[in-house]
């Protein structure tokens, strides 16, 4: 339990079994739960609801009414005893919400570190969120869904159940995926969600040099601009893999999908 009081607002409420670092503050009105760990430099704002099971790393920062660590919206669920794990150095904004996992789905929902959850963000029970991802206003993730590092989900975008989106993919405005979009892809909303190119602009912010973006590039045409069988396309990416661990990357994400695939 947190030894300085004076972190905590008085209004706050905090249950006596819910662990908090010894520099962790709780804003106005904010309620946490029992089996909630809170780790050090991470802030509550007011109003905040944390349930648990969930465990939270460090220097993460709360925003006002945001709810996290709910039961899943799962009519499946049944009580059971699942968990919410968070990273370190996440922001997670006003009105944001995370569920907990569901006992027949995993387990537990999981985030990485420093990701950006803005205004009303909904992330569903069972997900797996990497590391260094922006979800933008409204963004919001069905039960299951899996999305890979440096992912940018712009305002307004959804992704369907049991779906992944590899890294470094950029999911538009509006778009709604309801298939699985690998490594690097760049989705649009028109009409339905479908891929519009690589995402070269965030890759190049990161560090990937022309030759590595011209490798992915040549990918994205094997793979969706040749008219090839996914089979087909397949191979030929396997061979370009072979002079290429963003490819590689690519085929590993392929060999995984469950869905069908975002063409």
């Amino acid at each position: 339990m947190v030894k300085d009081a004076a972190m905590i607002h008085p209004t706050a409420q905090i249950d006596p079994a819910a662990k908090l670092a010894e520099d962790v503050t709780v804003g106005a009105y904010s309620v946490i739960g029992a089996n909630v760990e809170i780790g050090a430099g991470t802030q509550i704002g007011p109003h905040v609801v944390i349930e648990g099971p969930t465990r939270i790393g460090c220097n993460n920062r709360i925003w006002q009414f945001a709810s996290v660590g709910g039961d899943p919206q799962d009519k499946k669920f049944d009580g059971e005893a699942t968990l919410l794990e968070i990273g370190d150095g996440n922001v997670i904004r006003e009105f944001v919400t995370i569920n907990r996992g569901t006992g027949s789905g995993g387990g537990a929902t999981r985030i990485g570190d420093d990701n950006w959850l803005l205004a009303y963000v909904h992330i569903a029970h069972d997900c797996v969120v990497g590391s260094h991802t922006v979800f933008s206003n409204n963004a919001s993730l069905a039960g299951h869904v899996e999305v890979g590092d440096w992912v940018i989900m712009a305002g307004f975008s959804g992704v369907h159940q049991f779906c992944k989106v590899g890294a470094h993919a950029f999911i538009g405005m509006g778009c709604l995926v309801g298939g699985d979009v690998p490594p690097y892809v760049m989705m649009a909303n028109e009409q339905r969600g479908r891929p519009r190119g690589i995402n070269s602009e965030g890759l190049k912010r990161r560090g990937f040099d022309a030759d590595r973006i011209a490798g992915i590039k040549r990918a994205y045409r094997t793979l969706y601009m040749a008219g090839l069988p996914l089979a087909e396309a397949r191979q030929q990416l396997m061979e370009q893999a072979e002079n290429s661990e963003d490819v590689a990357a690519m085929v590993e994400f392929l060999e995984r999908s469950e869905r069908a695939l975002m063409r």
